[in-house]
């Protein structure tokens, strides 16, 4: 664990926890948190919004590299941080969806990371890199 993130770890996923409080679920419930740790200290957060057409409904995880992206943030991702319940409230650690984990690897492979996924749960915090996550990931690199 680098540095940053070993210093960062607990503020890391507090943003995740206040951005899941903000969250915009009227149709599942389910409230989502996700904070974005970058190479220079930076935390970035998203929350999820759902929409009346649900495909059209954005995760928390790609909120937060949108926004992340928007601020001209093009590599340097160390870790994200992921956490969710029904009304708020945290019970099972839950991981990124399958798009998500594409949208994490697209931002760390600008940077050439593999960053930290903190998946936080009321009793249990599970962590493992983005590439265990998504193995053999499609990135910019198969577009060479």
């Amino acid at each position: 664990m680098t540095d940053v993130l070993a210093d960062a770890r607990e503020d890391l996923i507090a943003a995740a926890r206040r951005a899941m409080d903000t969250a915009y679920a009227p149709y599942s419930g389910f409230h989502v948190g996700a904070a974005l740790l970058f190479d220079d200290g930076a935390i970035v957060t998203g929350a999820n919004f759902e929409n009346a057409s649900y495909g059209l409904s954005l995760c928390a995880e790609t909120v937060a590299a949108s926004i992340a992206s928007h601020a001209g943030r093009r590599g340097g991702l160390l870790a994200v941080a992921v956490l969710g319940g029904m009304g708020g409230a945290v019970e099972a650690a839950i991981s990124p969806c399958g798009r998500c984990r594409q949208v994490l690897n697209e931002l760390a492979a600008l940077g050439g990371t593999d960053p930290l996924v903190i998946c936080v749960g009321a009793q249990e915090v599970v962590e493992m890199r983005l590439s265990v996550l998504l193995p053999n990931a499609f990135g910019p690199a198969n577009l060479a």
